[in-house]
Protein backbone atom coordinates (compact mmCIF):
# COMPACT_ATOMS: atom_id res chain seq x y z
CA UNK A 1 0.00 0.00 0.00
CA UNK A 2 1.04 3.56 -0.89
CA UNK A 3 -0.24 6.69 1.23
CA UNK A 4 -1.07 9.29 -0.88
CA UNK A 5 -1.87 13.05 -0.13
CA UNK A 6 -4.61 14.03 -2.82
CA UNK A 7 -5.62 18.05 -2.87
CA UNK A 8 -8.65 18.51 -4.11
CA UNK A 9 -11.73 21.15 -4.60
CA UNK A 10 -15.51 20.46 -5.22
CA UNK A 11 -18.81 22.35 -5.02
CA UNK A 12 -20.73 20.19 -2.95
CA UNK A 13 -24.12 21.69 -4.04
CA UNK A 14 -24.93 18.11 -5.43
CA UNK A 15 -23.60 16.14 -2.34
CA UNK A 16 -24.47 15.29 0.97
CA UNK A 17 -21.14 16.02 2.27
CA UNK A 18 -17.85 14.67 1.80
CA UNK A 19 -18.71 11.47 4.28
CA UNK A 20 -20.01 8.41 2.14
CA UNK A 21 -23.55 7.49 3.11
CA UNK A 22 -25.39 4.56 2.62
CA UNK A 23 -28.48 6.42 1.22
CA UNK A 24 -26.94 9.56 -1.00
CA UNK A 25 -24.48 10.87 -2.93
CA UNK A 26 -21.53 12.01 -1.44
CA UNK A 27 -17.89 13.47 -2.04
CA UNK A 28 -16.11 10.80 -0.50
CA UNK A 29 -18.13 8.06 -2.34
CA UNK A 30 -17.73 9.69 -5.60
CA UNK A 31 -14.20 10.06 -5.65
CA UNK A 32 -13.84 6.58 -4.29
CA UNK A 33 -15.57 5.23 -7.19
CA UNK A 34 -12.96 7.43 -9.69
CA UNK A 35 -10.29 5.36 -7.96
CA UNK A 36 -11.98 1.73 -7.74
CA UNK A 37 -12.19 1.84 -11.30
CA UNK A 38 -8.67 3.61 -12.09
CA UNK A 39 -7.06 0.74 -10.09
CA UNK A 40 -9.58 -1.72 -10.56
CA UNK A 41 -9.79 -2.27 -6.48
CA UNK A 42 -11.24 -0.80 -3.44
CA UNK A 43 -9.14 1.85 -2.51
CA UNK A 44 -9.41 3.03 1.30
CA UNK A 45 -9.74 6.94 1.75
CA UNK A 46 -10.00 9.36 4.64
CA UNK A 47 -10.75 13.32 4.77
CA UNK A 48 -9.53 15.94 6.15
CA UNK A 49 -12.89 17.15 7.42
CA UNK A 50 -16.87 16.26 7.28
CA UNK A 51 -18.50 18.71 5.36
CA UNK A 52 -22.44 19.13 5.27
CA UNK A 53 -24.94 18.34 2.68
CA UNK A 54 -24.63 21.55 0.37
CA UNK A 55 -21.08 23.07 1.66
CA UNK A 56 -18.59 23.11 -0.63
CA UNK A 57 -14.55 23.07 -0.87
CA UNK A 58 -12.39 25.50 -2.38
CA UNK A 59 -9.47 23.43 -0.79
CA UNK A 60 -9.50 19.54 1.05
CA UNK A 61 -7.46 17.34 1.53
CA UNK A 62 -7.66 13.59 1.76
CA UNK A 63 -5.37 10.93 2.01
CA UNK A 64 -5.69 7.28 -0.33
CA UNK A 65 -4.40 4.07 0.24
CA UNK A 66 -3.43 2.71 -3.25
CA UNK A 67 -2.81 -0.24 -3.93
CA UNK A 68 0.68 0.42 -6.52
CA UNK A 69 2.65 3.69 -7.59
CA UNK A 70 1.30 6.33 -9.70
CA UNK A 71 2.97 8.99 -11.82
CA UNK A 72 2.26 12.03 -9.89
CA UNK A 73 1.88 14.21 -12.52
CA UNK A 74 -0.63 12.24 -14.25
CA UNK A 75 -2.59 11.22 -11.08
CA UNK A 76 -4.99 14.56 -11.31
CA UNK A 77 -5.60 14.15 -14.71
CA UNK A 78 -6.35 10.39 -14.20
CA UNK A 79 -8.82 10.76 -11.47
CA UNK A 80 -10.17 14.25 -12.93
CA UNK A 81 -11.56 12.07 -16.40
CA UNK A 82 -13.55 9.67 -14.11
CA UNK A 83 -15.45 12.40 -11.89
CA UNK A 84 -17.98 14.61 -12.23
CA UNK A 85 -17.04 18.24 -13.36
CA UNK A 86 -18.10 19.22 -9.71
CA UNK A 87 -15.24 17.83 -8.00
CA UNK A 88 -11.20 18.04 -9.12
CA UNK A 89 -8.04 16.82 -8.01
CA UNK A 90 -5.71 19.63 -8.00
CA UNK A 91 -2.17 17.54 -6.61
CA UNK A 92 -1.03 14.49 -5.20
CA UNK A 93 1.87 13.65 -3.59
CA UNK A 94 3.23 10.86 -1.46
CA UNK A 95 2.34 11.48 2.06
CA UNK A 96 4.60 12.02 4.85
CA UNK A 97 5.62 8.96 7.10
CA UNK A 98 2.40 8.62 9.59
CA UNK A 99 0.29 11.63 7.87
CA UNK A 100 -3.62 11.24 8.01
CA UNK A 101 -5.74 13.32 6.70
CA UNK A 102 -7.89 14.34 9.65
CA UNK A 103 -5.77 13.58 12.49
CA UNK A 104 -2.57 15.53 11.10
CA UNK A 105 -4.87 18.70 10.56
CA UNK A 106 -3.65 21.18 12.38
CA UNK A 107 -5.96 24.05 11.60
CA UNK A 108 -8.61 25.14 9.02
CA UNK A 109 -10.00 28.43 7.37
CA UNK A 110 -13.58 28.30 6.61
CA UNK A 111 -15.30 31.18 4.68
CA UNK A 112 -19.23 32.21 4.61
CA UNK A 113 -20.72 34.09 1.89
CA UNK A 114 -23.68 36.26 2.53
CA UNK A 115 -25.29 38.24 -0.56
CA UNK A 116 -26.36 40.94 0.59
CA UNK A 117 -29.21 42.94 -1.95
CA UNK A 118 -32.66 43.56 -1.52
CA UNK A 119 -32.87 41.15 -5.25
CA UNK A 120 -31.71 37.86 -5.19
CA UNK A 121 -29.39 36.42 -7.47
CA UNK A 122 -29.78 33.20 -9.08
CA UNK A 123 -26.79 32.33 -9.88
CA UNK A 124 -25.64 32.94 -5.98
CA UNK A 125 -28.69 30.53 -5.14
CA UNK A 126 -26.32 28.07 -4.19
CA UNK A 127 -23.34 29.39 -3.47
CA UNK A 128 -23.96 32.22 -0.87
CA UNK A 129 -26.86 32.97 1.83
CA UNK A 130 -29.44 35.58 0.28
CA UNK A 131 -30.21 37.88 2.97
CA UNK A 132 -31.92 41.40 1.69
CA UNK A 133 -31.84 43.52 5.31
CA UNK A 134 -28.58 45.53 4.98
CA UNK A 135 -25.83 44.78 6.59
CA UNK A 136 -22.40 46.32 8.28
CA UNK A 137 -19.52 44.22 7.51
CA UNK A 138 -17.26 46.93 9.66
CA UNK A 139 -19.35 46.51 12.99
CA UNK A 140 -19.20 42.34 11.86
CA UNK A 141 -15.93 42.44 11.69
CA UNK A 142 -15.70 44.21 14.98
CA UNK A 143 -17.78 41.57 16.62
CA UNK A 144 -16.19 39.25 15.46
CA UNK A 145 -13.01 39.64 17.11
CA UNK A 146 -14.81 38.87 20.45
CA UNK A 147 -14.52 34.97 18.91
CA UNK A 148 -10.68 35.15 18.35
CA UNK A 149 -8.78 33.04 21.05
CA UNK A 150 -9.34 30.04 23.31
CA UNK A 151 -12.53 30.11 23.94
CA UNK A 152 -15.63 27.19 25.12
CA UNK A 153 -17.62 27.46 22.00
CA UNK A 154 -20.47 24.84 23.41
CA UNK A 155 -23.02 27.97 22.88
CA UNK A 156 -22.02 27.54 18.57
CA UNK A 157 -22.53 23.95 18.37
CA UNK A 158 -25.40 22.22 17.06
CA UNK A 159 -27.57 20.63 19.50
CA UNK A 160 -27.24 16.18 19.10
CA UNK A 161 -23.57 16.32 18.36
CA UNK A 162 -21.84 13.86 20.82
CA UNK A 163 -18.91 15.73 21.46
CA UNK A 164 -17.55 16.49 25.09
CA UNK A 165 -14.89 19.12 24.68
CA UNK A 166 -15.86 22.23 23.31
CA UNK A 167 -12.92 23.97 23.48
CA UNK A 168 -11.54 25.43 20.49
CA UNK A 169 -8.74 28.28 19.66
CA UNK A 170 -10.16 30.69 16.95
CA UNK A 171 -6.65 32.45 15.44
CA UNK A 172 -8.37 34.89 13.11
CA UNK A 173 -11.81 36.54 12.80
CA UNK A 174 -12.65 38.93 10.35
CA UNK A 175 -15.90 40.49 7.79
CA UNK A 176 -15.53 41.77 4.57
CA UNK A 177 -17.76 43.53 2.05
CA UNK A 178 -17.27 42.91 -1.83
CA UNK A 179 -19.91 44.24 -3.67
CA UNK A 180 -22.78 42.48 -2.99
CA UNK A 181 -21.13 40.00 -0.68
CA UNK A 182 -20.42 39.94 2.98
CA UNK A 183 -18.06 37.64 3.64
CA UNK A 184 -16.80 35.80 7.18
CA UNK A 185 -13.51 34.36 7.22
CA UNK A 186 -12.49 32.42 10.26
CA UNK A 187 -8.97 30.10 10.90
CA UNK A 188 -9.08 27.92 14.20
CA UNK A 189 -7.23 24.73 15.65
CA UNK A 190 -10.79 23.10 15.08
CA UNK A 191 -14.92 23.70 14.64
CA UNK A 192 -17.59 21.74 16.32
CA UNK A 193 -20.66 20.87 14.60
CA UNK A 194 -21.90 23.77 12.62
CA UNK A 195 -19.93 26.42 14.29
CA UNK A 196 -19.16 28.48 11.48
CA UNK A 197 -22.68 28.84 10.56
CA UNK A 198 -23.63 29.68 13.91
CA UNK A 199 -21.30 32.39 14.16
CA UNK A 200 -21.77 33.89 11.04
CA UNK A 201 -25.71 33.76 11.88
CA UNK A 202 -25.02 35.56 15.32
CA UNK A 203 -23.25 37.94 13.83
CA UNK A 204 -26.91 38.27 11.16
CA UNK A 205 -28.78 38.27 14.72
CA UNK A 206 -26.58 40.94 16.50
CA UNK A 207 -27.13 43.10 13.17
CA UNK A 208 -31.11 42.67 13.28
CA UNK A 209 -30.87 43.17 16.63
CA UNK A 210 -32.05 39.62 18.08
CA UNK A 211 -29.30 38.96 20.47
CA UNK A 212 -30.48 39.59 24.34
CA UNK A 213 -26.84 39.09 25.88
CA UNK A 214 -23.55 40.50 23.83
CA UNK A 215 -21.19 37.83 21.89
CA UNK A 216 -18.83 37.94 24.86
CA UNK A 217 -21.84 36.96 27.24
CA UNK A 218 -22.84 34.10 24.93
CA UNK A 219 -19.39 32.17 24.98
CA UNK A 220 -19.27 32.81 28.32
CA UNK A 221 -22.67 31.63 29.28
CA UNK A 222 -22.32 28.42 27.16
CA UNK A 223 -25.70 28.29 26.01
CA UNK A 224 -27.03 27.39 22.31
CA UNK A 225 -30.02 29.03 22.71
CA UNK A 226 -28.44 32.63 23.09
CA UNK A 227 -26.34 32.38 20.15
CA UNK A 228 -28.12 33.39 17.02
CA UNK A 229 -29.53 31.39 13.97
CA UNK A 230 -27.74 28.97 12.02
CA UNK A 231 -27.18 30.01 8.67
CA UNK A 232 -27.85 27.39 5.78
CA UNK A 233 -25.00 25.31 3.95
CA UNK A 234 -24.88 26.42 0.38
CA UNK A 235 -22.82 29.87 1.36
CA UNK A 236 -20.19 28.02 3.13
CA UNK A 237 -16.46 26.75 2.30
CA UNK A 238 -13.58 25.72 3.47
CA UNK A 239 -11.24 27.41 2.23
CA UNK A 240 -7.48 26.23 3.61
CA UNK A 241 -6.42 23.18 5.64
CA UNK A 242 -3.14 23.41 7.66
CA UNK A 243 -0.78 20.32 8.49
Amino acid sequence: MIRVKIELSYDGSDFHGWQIQSNAVSVQGTVKEALRELFGEEVPTAGCSRTDAGVHAKYFVCHADLPRAFPWEKFPLAVNALLPDSIAVLRASPAPEGFHARFSCKGKTYRYRIYNERIRDPFEEKRAYFFPRPLSAEAMHQSAQAFVGEHDFAAFMASGSEVTDTVRTVYAASVERRGSVVEFSVTGNGFLYNMVRIMAGTLISEQMGKLSRSIPEIISLRDRTLAGITVPPQGLYLEKVFY
